[in-house]
């Protein structure tokens, strides 16, 4: 069992940055794909960047260059650097570990293909 807690979120006006972090208890996070998600008011939850089993980063396409996703190992945490943040970044955003590793790319983008999920920290941008 692996337990996750979110944390970091806020209100920040448009352009600036935050930096979301993730804990996890119960086992070591790189011992498991973790990846960000998000889910605006009345939309569905959407992939916004994930590592993948060869220790690559992958992004959706609205967040790259503006986001990074890292991990301190030591200290079981995965960080969402957000910088350059814009109203369309609004939303709740949660971390999510899988079980099995990610071979390919397409599976770390699915809701579905992640075992544990945090409770989620609130992103407010306001422009």
């Amino acid at each position: 069992q692996v337990q996750l807690v979110e944390s970091g979120g806020g209100l920040v006006q448009a352009g600036g940055s935050l930096r979301l972090s993730c804990a996890a208890s119960g086992r070591s996070s790189g011992s498991y794909d973790t990846g960000w998600f998000r889910q605006a008011p009345g939309k569905e939850r959407e992939f916004v960047a994930a590592f993948i089993w060869s220790g690559s980063t992958l992004y959706t396409d609205s967040v790259k260059g503006r986001f990074t996703i890292s991990r301190d190992n030591d200290k079981n945490t995965v960080y969402l650097q957000m910088n350059n943040l814009k109203s369309e970044d609004t939303a709740a955003y949660y971390c999510a570990a899988a079980e099995t590793p990610f071979l390919l790319a397409t599976m770390a983008r699915r809701v579905d293909k992640y075992d544990y999920w945090g409770q989620g920290t609130q992103v407010t941008v306001s422009s």
